[in-house]
């Protein structure tokens, strides 16, 4: 029987080999507004990986006063063809098709980025989100955009691609959609029919351009979800209208807005979050229109796909999340290797890297975005060595991972009885608990490749070199940081986020979290404290709280903690803590004034500064190896075998990673592994 997801798909002229797409996104790889070397490799790796169709762009801008806040390709100039046919040339070399996704940003974007022009829109009120007030669009604003839309579609064709898509949700054709951001009087605002005409009208300029049998699809949001919105029976009717009017070949179905972080979670759901939650609504739309349906929204997991195609719900199902973590997902599933897929855990790291204007990385495959220096398919070593590794929390078992890939002989000792590291304490949250799959992944690929694990043991120098290593990784992470740098000794009578999230202390009435880190130690652990019935004060030296946590991640925590018994305290620094009593006598200053001082009494009192690294064992094994411990930082970026060699009579080499070296994140230490060992 034929697994439905690799059935092939008739869309229009266009075959799909099967029903697995890559949706539009940005991965803001392209250099000078292009698509170049990098951005190809991205893509290419999907294809290569087996993807019936990869949607580029998320999205391509249409027009200068549509400025990239996402470094959006700039589809207006007409030397992006060159790259484009560079990009489709190479994917289609694949058997893969390739798409593109046009937008104006309309009021989703600022005036200050490209050429300082003004935003527009059908209203006057600004995005929460990108915070510029736009200009209200006029006749000319109207004429010309609807022209830049057709220019830029003929573009696309000439550089190959398969296909546009238009983006509808929260893009300026869906401001004109709105009602809630449509305040026209002219026949572009008011009743329905006027709302919808800019979408028509683009979509009558983009048919003259590049003929009837060129793909052309919308993706579109037909239920904002929100008083005084598009409501479903309106996005029934544009469905329909959309269908009959020839002008599109396919819908790809959103729901909700995306104006602001919290409602841009319940749209693009993270960790935590229900899976697929718009996929029967989907198929709701997908009854009443004779077009086929493609749709995205956290299907991060092959069975949930496969029930959306196999039961009909959609015609083509779009895994983008679950591609950055793993792009070879339909290769697996056609050799029968599912259970090798790299699961997306949900993290969001890539999207709201995005958001704040980064690239786009995945939190647990360093490869991504990397393709051009760094392989997702690892190759065998020619010569097979004996690696040891200390520490089984990400960077070290990602470690194990790759040189048991390599052939080596690998071994791992871990102080714990469970592997997981931070991350173990992190999914102590039932919010967070896939950040195991992190764990859990590389555990089976370690299994698998006869990785040997010794758990319990708090390894000792002896117990590591009595083997004979070729080379040691000390990957033992960190411990929580209580030494500030105002107090150049470590606090007393105070405690540390872990304590709370590990759930080793009883909690009093009254207590102070102090950030100085700003990432998600300080934010669970605050959670974690308010359920369980304290007061919090959450106070951070910074002019912000959580400043490392981006906007989606940041979204259910402030949701958990609004209303609730906690009080957030910024611009203020700890410099001391004493002990009054049974409570805790803190002495507090501030960066922005250094006169202001004062004191405040707390039972309890819980600091997240990083961690320190745990290198008693790499400083001991440190005179015995053959680098005394250098790197070559010029072979690591690059991800070249190490070879300095300090004491040629020594008999291995000696590396450390992750927070054994500084408190970092999880990216960083897997990213650290796969630099040392991809080569190894």
């Amino acid at each position: 029987m034929v697994d439905a997801l690799l059935e092939p798909f008739q869309l229009k002229n266009l075959h799909l080999k099967n029903r697995i797409i890559t949706t539009s996104h940005e991965p803001a790889y392209n250099e000078d507004g292009f698509p170049k070397d990098r951005y190809i490799a991205y893509h290419l790796e999907r294809a290569k990986g087996g993807i019936a169709m990869t949607m580029t762009a998320g999205s391509a801008v249409v027009s200068k006063d549509s400025p990239p806040s996402f470094d959006n390709i700039h589809v207006y100039k007409d030397e992006v063809v060159p790259w484009i046919k560079k990009l489709t040339t190479a994917i289609h070399d694949q058997d893969c098709k390739i798409m593109i996704q046009l937008t104006h940003l309309g009021r989703r974007t600022s005036w200050s980025k490209g050429d300082w022009l003004p935003s527009v829109s059908s209203g006057k009120h600004r995005e929460p989100a990108h915070k510029a007030f736009p200009k209200i669009v006029e006749s000319w604003d109207i004429k010309r955009i609807i022209k830049e839309y057709g220019d830029a579609a003929q573009r696309m064709k000439e550089g190959g691609m398969d296909g546009v898509e238009l983006e509808a949700q929260g893009h300026l054709i869906g401001q004109f959609m709105s009602p809630l951001t449509n305040e026209l009087e002219s026949e572009y605002g008011g009743n329905f029919e006027n709302r919808l005409r800019f979408t028509i009208d683009v979509l009558s300029e983009i048919r003259k351009k590049v003929g009837k049998e060129f793909i052309v699809g919308i993706r579109c949001v037909f239920d904002e979800v929100e008083e005084g919105g598009i409501t479903k029976s309106e996005g029934l009717e544009t469905a329909k209208i959309l269908s009959n009017s020839g002008l599109v070949d396919y819908l790809n179905i959103n729901r909700g807005r995306i104006h602001t972080d919290p409602i841009l979670t319940k749209h693009i759901p993270i960790q935590g979050m229900r899976s697929a939650p718009h996929l029967e609504f989907a198929a709701e739309i997908k009854k009443e229109v004779n077009l086929p349906i493609f749709h995205a929204s956290k299907i991060s997991d092959v069975a949930t796909a496969r029930y959306a195609i196999s039961n009909g719900l959609v015609d083509m199902i779009g895994m983008t999340r679950g591609h950055l973590a793993d792009p070879h997902i339909v290769k697996k599933i056609k050799e029968k290797r599912e259970d090798d897929i790299r699961p997306c855990v949900g993290a969001t790291f890539c999207l709201d890297r995005i958001y704040q204007g980064e690239e786009a990385l995945c939190i647990h495959n360093a490869v991504t975005g990397r393709e051009l220096k760094f392989p997702n398919i690892i190759t065998k070593s020619k010569t097979k060595k004996r690696i040891a590794i200390v520490g089984a929390g990400p960077g070290g078992l990602e470690s194990a991972r790759i040189a048991s890939e390599r052939g080596h002989e690998v071994i791992v000792f871990e102080a714990a009885p469970d592997p997981g590291g931070q991350v173990r304490l992190c999914a102590k949250s039932d919010r967070r608990k896939d950040m195991m799959g992190i764990i859990d992944w590389r555990m089976e690929q370690c299994t698998k490749r006869n990785v040997k694990f010794n758990f319990n043991v708090l390894a000792e120098k002896k117990d590591i070199i009595e083997d004979k290593p070729d080379t040691i990784i000390i990957a033992t992470g960190g411990i929580p940081n209580l030494e500030l740098f105002e107090t150049k000794t470590e606090l007393e009578n105070i405690y540390t986020s872990w304590d709370i999230i590990s759930g080793d202390i009883k909690l009093s009435e009254n207590i102070l979290i102090y950030d100085e880190v700003g990432d998600h130690t300080a934010m669970q652990s605050a959670e974690i404290a308010i359920s369980e019935g304290a007061k919090v004060e959450f106070m951070t030296p910074d002019r912000l709280i959580s400043s490392e946590i981006m906007g989606m991640n940041l979204t259910p925590y402030i949701k958990n903690l609004q209303n609730k018994n906690i009080t957030y305290s910024i611009a203020k620094r700890l410099l001391a803590v004493s002990l009054e009593g049974n409570k805790l006598n803190a002495l507090f200053g501030s960066d922005y004034d250094e006169k202001f001082k004062f004191n405040k009494v707390y039972d309890q009192i819980f600091v997240n500064y990083g961690v320190k690294p745990l290198d008693e064992l790499y400083f001991d094994l440190v005179t015995d190896s053959k680098n005394q411990g250098e790197i070559d930082y010029a072979k690591f970026i690059n991800g070249t075998q190490q070879n300095i060699i300090r004491n040629n009579n020594n008999h291995f080499y000696l590396f450390r990673i992750g927070d054994a070296v500084s408190s970092r994140n999880i990216h960083a230490a897997i990213y650290d592994a796969l630099r040392l060992l991809i080569n190894i």
